[in-house]
């Protein structure tokens, strides 16, 4: 291995180190429930699933899954208050 590649495993092993330094603005993941898999996109701080329980509570366990693998790297779904 060059002494340029070392380097460059330094300087990643280092950011790596500082996770601030990243800003998730987009992505979709496909989670394999148990059931069925499901298609979840984040798009600049907002979360979607296509499971029943996000569309009737803006938050499900399949998001929360992927806000805790990422700690903190993205912002937290909010729940829709269930009406009285």
């Amino acid at each position: 291995m060059d002494a340029a590649m070392i380097g460059k495993i330094e300087k990643a092993m280092q950011y790596a180190q500082e996770p601030d330094r990243l800003s998730f603005q987009n992505f979709q993941v496909i989670f394999k429930g148990d059931h069925h898999n499901h298609t979840i996109t984040y798009e600049a701080g907002d979360w979607t699933c296509d499971c029943q329980f996000f569309k009737a509570r803006g938050v499900c366990s399949h998001i929360m899954t992927i806000e805790r693998v990422l700690a903190g790297s993205v912002k937290h779904a909010e729940a829709v208050p269930m009406p009285a």
